[in-house]
């Protein structure tokens, strides 16, 4: 593992662990990994926090829309034994559609520029108000004609890859499940994830929870209900791991895959812009895309009830990082951008040198935290409570065994003045100056605003 990376690691796993401990989330697992190998993966919190059950990488949650990658792939090993093109129209394969769906392409269909609905008259499948469809009533659904017409714009539809469900098993003669699990599944060797519920007993499963905001507590969500014919597009159960497998195998530029070459390309490359967005994003078949401070990017979100995940592809470093929540209101997508932008800090300013290394730490005040991350040769004052952590850090300099200079910030911060560290009679750092404010660590903080404070009766 090249220096850097090893850095850069090292500080996610210590800035999702704050953000978890910020946020008041159930739960995370993460997994990176370095082109098919995962190369670092762990847990924090719980598996349902009624139970109390201590969550682990090898608990499976649901990955909801990353369903579409899987599908997709599908699609994709089916053209490449000639069973279906892309141009074709799914009426070639799906009888009783609606004659305008009948003519839209696979293709058009992969990259949800069909125009089909996105979910149904009645949605209420993804708010656990009813079951999700079986194949009669997705039918049913098929029959209206699309909602706008066919390759205008990027319009998400999960009845859309319902839909490729379909034509998967008018092509293979048997069903999706058993195709896909066999195809895809077993042959990208993933041995932790099913295409719907329900699988095999004794495996570990994360439940999932409701936003805390409400009832100012979470309750526990089962997340065990099967996904029926909508499968193939929000169906799956996965770890981290096996998330960060797949997408991994997913890069042109991957040594192995289930796919060819050409077949990765088509199915990253942008094929719609995400319209009427603030953030530029894209879609290419069953895949988003975007950049993120310079960083080409690849991959797919879910959110399903209970859970919200991400798992994301910079094939310049041959890195796939999958994050996985148990709450709607989880902030896997957030944490992904936020995984980028500390592995981007690093590649580019490399792993620390020896004169800065001892520098790393958190360090508190009453008001407030900031980490020391050494990078390269100097220091950044980073902060774990920001989703960018790096975002206009401030950089020292380092002078001395315990002593810097504040080589670049902001205006309203202390630029040009010096930094310092005191320890203790074992030699231990115990005080950290930032210009002239003392950060302490932690328990004496903690220790602090006790004394203070205790005698004012206004605790939330």
């Amino acid at each position: 593992m090249q220096a850097w990376l090893k850095a850069a690691l090292e500080y996610l796993r210590i800035w999702v662990e704050f953000q978890m401990r910020a946020s008041r989330q159930p739960g995370c697992v993460v997994a990176v990994a370095h082109r098919e190998k995962v190369i670092s993966e762990y847990a924090f919190g719980h598996a349902d926090l009624v139970g109390g059950e201590t969550l682990t990488p090898r608990h499976r949650f649901r990955i909801a829309s990353h369903s579409k990658s899987f599908t997709a792939a599908g699609i994709m090993k089916l053209r490449e034994r000639r069973k279906l093109r892309l141009d074709d129209t799914v009426g070639l394969f799906v009888a009783g559609l609606n004659p305008q769906i009948a003519r839209t392409t696979i293709g058009q269909v992969l990259s949800h520029s069909a125009g089909i609905v996105r979910d149904g008259a009645d949605a209420g499948q993804f708010l656990d108000d009813r079951p999700f469809l079986n194949t009669e009533e997705l039918m049913n659904d098929l029959r209206s004609p699309p909602t706008i017409a066919p390759n205008t714009r990027f319009k998400y539809s999960n009845h859309g890859f319902g839909l490729l469900g379909l034509v998967i098993e008018a092509i293979a003669k048997e069903p999706y499940r058993d195709w896909i699990e066999r195809e895809v599944i077993e042959a990208a060797d993933l041995t932790e994830t099913e295409p719907d519920m329900p699988f095999a007993g004794g495996v570990e499963f994360a439940r999932g929870h409701t936003p805390e905001i409400v009832l100012g507590r979470r309750l526990v969500i089962p997340g065990d209900n099967a996904v029926n014919a909508i499968a193939p597009a929000c169906g799956f159960v996965s770890t981290a791991a096996d998330c960060a497998r797949f997408f991994a195998q997913l890069a042109p530029n991957a040594k192995a895959s289930i796919l060819s070459v050409g077949s990765r390309r088509e199915m990253t490359r942008v094929h719609r812009r995400n319209p009427h967005s603030s953030q530029e994003g894209f879609y290419g078949l069953g895949i988003i895309s975007g950049t993120l401070g310079g960083l080409e990017w690849f991959g797919h979100s879910g959110g399903f009830q209970g859970y919200i995940t991400r798992t994301c592809v910079v094939p310049a470093h041959e890195l796939t990082i999958s994050i996985l929540t148990n709450a709607t209101d989880g902030f896997a997508g957030l944490w992904v951008d936020g995984a980028l932008h500390i592995l981007r800090t690093f590649a580019a300013r490399g792993a620390p040198k020896e004169s800065v290394r001892d520098w790393g730490g958190r360090w508190w005040t009453m008001s407030g935290v900031l980490d020391l991350v050494p990078v390269g040769n100097v220091v950044l004052v980073a902060n774990p409570q920001a989703l960018n952590p790096f975002l206009d850090a401030t950089e020292i300099k380092v002078t001395g065994r315990d002593t810097g200079r504040i080589a670049l910030a902001g205006g309203y911060a202390s630029h040009g003045e010096t930094v310092r560290r005191t320890r203790d009679e074992t030699g231990s750092a115990n005080e950290f100056w930032l210009a002239g404010t003392k950060y302490l660590p932690e328990k004496t903080v903690s220790a602090q605003m006790e004394r203070r404070y205790r005698s004012i009766r206004r605790e939330v």
